[in-house]
């Protein structure tokens, strides 16, 4: 008997159900088992599933616990759960994934309701089937680009796997600590940490509701909820985030309707390798100590350490503290000198040049400038012509220049490249270095005035003449020979034969031509006369063994001339010799940083430095006592009546020829720092003594200071007395004393 129609119907209605139904089915099959089999390419083995690659930036730290900066390709930190707030944890779970702690990887439910509701039915507002682990599996195993339908399918279910194998290595807390970590917030804010602070200045674990809120809605599409540049999306996108929240009970609605009712408040500060404090001193960290490191320190597996890629961290014998105040010191004079300088440039016909200059040498000098331009070279490189390249540093073009009239030190304007290079030359610089004496732990470092505008760092990378501040290291040879402070010589011209030249110094100041002078007095009031007879008495290169066991390397010539400082030596340099007399004698190398570490906190290296006895106690104290005159009643009184430091100061202020280096080094139990300031050029500087003068340039940076720091009393910087040596002292130091057994013959005090 035949079948109905009805019935035929209805079986073919059913093949075709099953077919439809079964075939999906068996396909998805066949391509799971030959994506998990490695038959459409090889999945990520349980090694790097427990490894997985990742960026992170390298952290450099402060003595005091300060982040400082990063180096970095990606700028995330890896931070644990328990410092994550549990608004972001929520508000992440809410809107992403509200089944994330029920499932294993893929949530089955939520890809059925999307077959069957956003597929089927059409309605995008169903949302997507994608989990936590599912998203996290694509950020630590990114898909190509440019993939054909086929690869996308074979792709999701490669993500599945993962997904599944993620769970299975780690836990539910783990997996979302990852996924906050490795989100990329855009603006260069990798990770929750970075993104936490880059928007608010705040901390993961400090976040307010809607400013997770905010951050968690990013999610969904970083550009397009970016809330610097589309607040409105940000704030439409950070309030669905607050009504999934209500909807699976982690507010009530009276939370939900106050939190959307505020406005976005942004405290956005982008991080910017040029900005923030020590920017100098980072960038000769990186370039100068730690390239050197890695070189050195290989991982256990024989390869080198990326600073930029293995989340290193540094830490640093830099204060914070002292750094800023550092900063707001060097800031606060050459601020106030600048206009002074300008106002010279007026009379100049060779501006910024010194008068003396020629127009052909003043474009020498601004032609060697051109050719060290980043512009410059990256024209050569592309092949252009020199009269191209003239052509384009004569064409005024939009850039943005260094400029003292605002907060920002930044001048958008029209300016040819050549002009710009006058204009940057003509800001005075300035290097500034702090040490603790003791430790020879460098606690400030500032390199120049900008690092966005001006990369050369005035602290180690670059040498000046030191001047007068070369000194005390003759003096301190003739204490060594039994010369008391009250010994008395007489300011008069001396000749100094040598090479077949003669050579005649001068004094700066002749008040005291022709008088007896102890060497005290004239330690304190810089006489070159009497400084250049004992460099002769006792020659050139007895000076330069002192300087030497003071921890100066650098190459000097032992010429008579060398008593008034025409060697160029390193700011840093400089106050780490002087620190020896604050610290009885012992000379302890500068340093910088006192350990590294890798990402899992394992100590790598532990710097110690190394020290050597430069002199004796006593002899440091007999010196100590001497540049205290400096303070007392010669160059650097100014430090009394104008500044109002009265406890125990030495120091020694230093002024080059044509005053074209500035220079003061003070001294204090606690703490030694020194100021180099002048021009980029030698041949720009101030012309008159008034300004150009160390006591002017350099010795209100150290002032400055000095206040701040002593000002703070967090630091507990000391205002003691420096310490006596530890045996009684043979060297007179009470010149009437002195002169009751010695008469007025200015013998040596025995």
């Amino acid at each position: 008997m035949e079948e109905a129609p009805d019935r035929k119907r209805f079986k073919v209605y059913l093949r075709v159900f099953w077919a439809l139904v079964l075939v999906p089915l068996f396909l998805l099959l066949f391509l799971t088992l030959g994506t998990t089999s490695g038959l459409f390419g090889k999945l990520p083995t349980f090694d790097e599933l427990e490894n997985p690659q990742s960026m992170l930036a390298s952290e450099v730290y402060s003595s005091d616990g300060a982040l400082l900066g990063k180096y970095y390709v990606q700028n995330r930190s890896n931070i644990q759960y328990k410092d994550i707030s549990p608004y972001v944890i929520n508000g992440l779970v809410a809107t992403e994934d509200a089944r994330f702690f029920d499932h294993s990887g893929v949530d089955l439910r939520s890809l059925f309701r999307v077959f069957f509701k956003t597929v089927l039915g059409r309605r995008s507002s169903s949302g997507g089937g994608s989990t936590i682990t599912q998203q996290l599996a694509k950020m630590l195993f990114p898909r190509q680009t440019h993939m054909s339908k086929f690869q996308v399918v074979i792709q999701k279910i490669r993500e599945w796997i993962i997904a599944a194998r993620l769970e299975r290595q780690y836990t539910k807390e783990e997996l979302i600590t990852m996924y906050l970590n490795k989100f990329d917030f855009i603006n260069n804010a990798v990770g929750i940490q970075s993104a936490a602070r880059i928007y608010f200045g705040s901390k993961p674990d400090s976040l307010k509701m809607e400013q997770a809120a905010m951050l968690v809605g990013m999610e969904k599409n970083p550009s397009l909820f970016n809330p610097v540049r589309k607040p409105k999306n940000a704030l439409e996108r950070r309030n669905v985030v607050l009504f999934q929240m209500k909807t699976y009970n982690y507010i009530s609605e009276h939370k939900y309707d106050s939190l959307k009712a505020i406005p976005i408040k942004l405290n956005f500060k982008p991080e910017n390798p040029d900005e923030g404090l020590a920017s100098y001193f980072r960038e000769y960290l990186r370039d100068n100590f730690l390239r050197k490191w890695c070189d050195e320190h290989p991982k256990p597996d024989g390869s080198k350490y990326d600073i930029y890629k293995d989340g290193l961290k540094i830490y640093t014998t830099i204060d914070s503290h002292l750094q800023r105040y550092a900063e707001e010191a060097v800031e606060q004079n050459c601020k106030f000198l600048q206009p002074k300088f300008f106002a010279e440039l007026k009379n100049r016909k060779n501006a910024p040049f010194d008068y003396h200059i020629t127009k052909d040498e003043a474009a020498n000098l601004i032609n060697e400038s051109v050719h060290r331009s980043d512009r410059y070279i990256s024209m050569k490189a592309e092949g252009a012509s020199d009269p191209e390249i003239t052509k384009a540093f004569n064409t005024p073009v939009p850039m943005t220049v260094f400029t003292w009239r605002n907060s920002k030190h930044s001048l958008d304007t029209t300016m040819s490249p050549l002009d710009s290079i006058r204009w940057s030359k003509s800001f005075m610089q300035c290097g500034f270095s702090s040490i603790d004496p003791h430790t020879g732990f460098i606690k400030a470092w500032v390199g120049g005035i900008d690092h966005r505008f001006f990369k050369y760092d005035h602290v180690k990378v670059g040498k000046r003449q030191v001047g007068s501040t070369f000194k005390p290291f003759i003096y301190t040879l003739a204490v060594q020979n039994g010369y008391s402070p009250c010994y008395k010589m007489p300011n008069v011209p001396i000749t100094i034969n040598y090479d077949n030249q003669s050579w005649t110094p001068k004094n700066s100041d002749t008040d005291k031509d022709g008088k007896m002078m102890s060497l005290s007095e004239a330690l304190a009031l810089s006489v070159d006369r009497i400084a250049a007879a004992l460099t002769h008495q006792f020659s050139p290169q007895a000076v330069i063994n002192v300087v030497r066991h003071m921890g100066i390397e650098d190459n000097i010539d032992a010429v008579p001339s060398l008593c008034l400082g025409t060697c160029e030596i390193a700011n840093l340099d400089m106050v780490g010799a002087y620190c020896t007399y604050a610290n009885k004698g012992i000379w302890v190398e500068p340093t910088f940083v006192v350990r590294i570490e890798d990402k899992n906190g394992r100590v790598l290296d532990q710097i110690k430095p190394k020290s050597n006895e430069a002199l004796s106690q006593q002899d440091a104290y007999v010196m100590l006592r001497m540049m205290e005159g400096v303070v007392v009643s010669g160059t650097g009184i100014r430090l009394r009546y104008k500044y109002k430091l009265m406890n125990e100061i030495a120091g020694k202020t230093g002024t080059t020829q044509n005053c074209s280096d500035g220079w003061f080094i003070g001294i204090t139990p606690d703490l030694v720092s020194g100021c180099w300031a002048g021009f980029e050029d030698r041949a720009i500087h101030f012309e008159n003594m008034e300004w150009g003068q160390g006591a002017s340039e350099a010795l209100p940076v150290w002032a400055y200071y000095m206040q701040k720091a002593y000002a703070d009393n967090t630091l507990h910087i000391s205002q003691a007395d420096f310490d006596k040596p530890d045996k009684p002292i043979t060297i007179e130091l009470d010149c009437d004393k002195y002169k009751e057994n010695n008469g007025t013959s200015g013998e040596i005090f025995k």
